[in-house]
């Protein structure tokens, strides 16, 4: 028959621990577990139902005709809010008193505002655009060095989708400081597109085609009516101003076709787009 030795003192990296010790740990240990399991339950639970609560309002947002920037706003806003809360949950079930924690998140919430300054203007900045409202999902804007359609509008970030098919991020605190170009904001653009003729050419003569050619097409707005006027006597060229309106639809289509239609009917009518020269004088000294 085994006979069990009765528990005495060890040394643990050279340092002796008692019974006492033990035990008093063991004691606490198992006090203090019904409030971390319960604590553990109350994460996984509430996870799940922030999970369910914003399917649900992703589901409601889908059913009621909301502009889609505020929908995207609300959203993040409730699903960060509601996290917050369950951390408070699980921080007070584990025994961390409610003046205290209060205290604590004062601390804290000073400490990381002066860290983040930069995170707290950005989100400012995205009430700025929510509520002012310079563009919207779907817009096409130039910012921050930066163009391309609006793809989403989020807490601290706004994404664009760039021509190149590309994403750029933009802080919403410079964004909202700073100087946008929505090329939607009105339905129609007003094209000014300046092309070059050589002085031996007939001016009159290249106004006239240029102003058939945009006059004839079928996007090219009748109001403001197109014209073309002489711009610019620059060093190498008659610069001619031909201006057309269009829809946004339609504004990029229109352009390239005047480009090309334009090079095409000129040289075909003897009128050269000359590219840029200088003439050099040599003087004989001797």
């Amino acid at each position: 028959m085994i006979q069990m030795m009765p528990f005495s003192n060890f040394s643990l990296f050279g340092y002796e621990i008692s019974k006492e010790t033990i035990d008093k740990l063991v004691v606490s240990t198992m006090s203090y577990l019904p409030k971390i399991v319960a604590a553990l339950l109350i994460l996984v639970l509430g996870l799940w139902v922030i999970k369910f609560i914003n399917k649900v309002i992703r589901k409601f947002f889908a059913r009621k005709d909301y502009d889609i920037t505020l929908e995207k706003f609300i959203a993040d806003l409730i699903n960060w809010g509601l996290k917050v809360m369950l951390f408070i949950m699980v921080i007070t079930q584990l025994g961390v008193q409610s003046s205290s924690l209060l205290a604590i998140l004062g601390a804290a919430g000073l400490a990381i505002g002066l860290a983040l300054q930069g995170s707290l203007s950005n989100f400012a900045g995205g009430v700025l655009i929510l509520l002012f409202k310079p563009f919207k999902v779907g817009d096409f804007i130039e910012a921050q060095g930066q163009m391309g359609t609006v793809k989403s509008i989020s807490i601290f970030t706004t994404i664009l989708n760039t021509p190149g098919n590309q994403q750029a991020i933009i802080p919403n605190g410079k964004l909202s400081n700073d100087t946008i170009k929505n090329f939607n904001a009105e339905p129609t653009r007003r094209n000014f597109m300046t092309i070059g003729v050589s002085y031996d050419s007939d001016i009159k003569k290249a106004k006239d085609i240029l102003l058939d050619i945009v006059t004839s097409h079928e996007f090219t707005l009748k109001e403001p009516a197109p014209e073309v006027v002489v711009a610019n006597l620059g060093d190498s060229s008659v610069d001619l101003s031909l201006r057309f309106s269009a829809e946004n639809t339609n504004y990029w289509k229109l352009n390239f076709y005047v480009l090309e239609e334009a090079k095409a009917r000129l040289e075909a009518n003897d009128i050269s787009i000359p590219f840029p020269q200088r003439d050099i004088h040599v003087y004989n000294q001797a």
